[in-house]
């Protein structure tokens, strides 16, 4: 493992990183991804990234968020973890899901329609061992919280949303 990488899973697993991070991540990578024409995704040259596009579940709006997300090439899905950086709250982005499954994402440039499923059960027990493995630090945001950290697995969609 590059020395950069093994720096960064120490840093990330940092309370001042959970409290610095949400502001200062996502926005630096909207600013890349939207001055790229979505060609870059900062964050994604340590991560696999994309940035998800989904309907706000109170107002219906579209929000764009930058993530780091695990790609799951055999079937052609992308999982995303809830993290939230190991703070208290679940990410905004996974209660629009819950409310509005169908979203795009932005992939390597490519815009990809994708509906979310929620992980539960043995699904998400398998998913959040791949998890830990992809990326250790999930493991000390999930001891840090009392909440179960989200799981959603986004598959293609040839169909119009509802």
């Amino acid at each position: 493992m590059r020395t950069g990488v093994r720096t960064v899973r120490k840093i990330s697993s940092t309370r001042v990183f959970a409290r610095v991070a949400p502001h200062v991540v996502p926005a630096v990578d909207r600013a890349v991804h939207r001055l790229t024409r979505g060609r870059v995704l900062l964050s994604a040259q340590l991560l696999p990234g994309l940035v998800l596009t989904a309907r706000g579940a109170r107002t219906g709006l579209a929000r764009r968020t930058p993530l780091a997300c695990i790609p799951e090439e055999s079937t052609g899905t992308w999982v995303l973890v809830g993290s939230n950086f190991g703070r208290p709250g679940h990410p905004a982005w996974t209660g629009n899901l819950l409310a509005h499954p169908e979203a795009e994402i932005s992939w390597r440039g490519a815009d990809v329609p994708v509906r979310a499923e929620l992980l539960t059960g043995e699904e998400r027990a398998a998913a959040w061992e791949a998890a830990l493995a992809f990326w250790p630090p999930y493991a000390t945001y999930q001891a840090r919280v009392e909440r179960e950290i989200r799981l959603f697995r986004l598959a293609r969609r040839t169909t119009a949303p509802d």
